[in-house]
């Protein structure tokens, strides 16, 4: 199946995201390579078109309208099939992002994606984050990844301004409780009941 420019509009617009022929187009090959990997590596458990458009690309491309610097540097905890990090991207370019991804296959089809995107400004980590100190970034992206309090700790420690994170609404009461942190109220994401986008900007001092 091969998505069509105004379909790509249509799933995206609940996300409040606009859909430039550019951008289509990427979003388009992108979808390709997901589905076409994800039946060699396991990258995703959805795998129809329509769905991986609104669960993974505006779902993560929501969060743009939440970054506190959209020309910031982002470092993207867990990447996997990279999201966020990678969607970020398409819809603000001038994102720096960091892709930290430690399995070897899912890091090798993120560096596909960004050779068959022609995508610059683009950096992938292959590191686990507790082996990480010298990550310069303004924000750091997680999405349902791991221990939620080990990453807000680790992202304080990399001289970030924000975190954003992906996650459910029970679990995002769980990470307001870090510490270092002003949390702002959930953002639920559309079209989902219980997935939000939780931001936190660093306290003074942390």
């Amino acid at each position: 199946m091969t998505l069509k420019a105004d379909e790509i509009r249509e799933a995206l617009a609940p996300f409040g995201v606009e859909v430039g022929d550019h951008l289509a187009g990427q979003i388009r090959e992108y979808v390709r390579l997901l589905l076409f990997w994800n039946q060699k590596i396991n990258l995703t458990a959805v795998t129809e078109p329509r769905q991986v458009l609104t669960r993974h690309f505006g779902e993560s491309m929501f969060g743009a309208q939440l970054l506190a610097r959209p020309d910031g540097k982002l470092a993207d905890v867990g990447s996997g099939a990279g999201f966020p990090g990678l969607a970020l991207k398409l819809v603000c370019p001038a994102l720096q992002v960091k892709l930290i991804e430690p399995t070897t296959k899912k890091a090798v089809f993120l560096s596909e994606v960004m050779r068959a995107l022609e995508l610059s400004g683009v950096e992938i980590v292959k590191e686990r984050i507790e082996r990480l100190h010298a990550v310069e970034a303004d924000i750091v992206t997680a999405r349902a990844v791991g221990d939620i309090s080990s990453i807000a700790q680790w992202a304080a420690g990399v001289a970030s301004i924000q975190v954003l994170l992906w996650l459910g609404a029970e679990d995002a009461a769980e990470a307001r409780r870090n510490e270092g942190w002003h949390w702002q109220e959930p953002a639920g994401l559309p079209l989902s009941t219980n997935r939000v986008v939780l931001s936190g900007l660093k306290a003074a001092g942390s």
